[in-house]
């Protein structure tokens, strides 16, 4: 697996999974195809009726006992192409999700810095 800088600020992961998507009692199935310690890209299904803005919680299931839960923004909608943006993590998914990322870093140096910046700005985990 790859990763991605682009534009974006924080190293990206290609990580193809499904995911879910929940907007209050509103659940939807998406499919991850990269993801960050700052947020994450999703394809979501031909009528989903998500907006910029709205909230949602992504939960990416990673073994029975292990899963990746991010509190997101809607940061912009491109065809069923969704950018999402992680306002929150718990502790357990920070941890996932940075052995993920980790895992598939060509450069470390650039996960630590991403880190170093999550807790600058102060809103890694609860």
């Amino acid at each position: 697996m790859k990763t991605s800088t682009d534009r974006r600020q924080f190293l990206r992961s290609v990580f193809h999974a499904p995911v879910r998507l929940r907007l209050g009692e509103r659940e939807s199935q998406a499919f991850l195809h990269d993801v960050s310690l700052k947020g994450a890209l999703v394809e979501v299904p031909v009528g989903w009726a998500g907006r910029v803005g709205e909230t949602y919680l992504l939960r990416l299931e990673l073994a029975a006992d292990a899963a990746i839960t991010m509190e997101t923004t809607v940061a912009h909608i491109e065809g069923r192409h969704v950018g999402l943006h992680c306002e929150r993590l718990d502790l357990d998914s920070m941890t996932h999700l940075r052995q993920l990322v980790e895992h598939n870093a060509d450069d470390p140096a650039l996960l630590e810095r991403d880190l170093a910046t999550l807790v600058a700005q102060g809103a890694a985990t609860d």
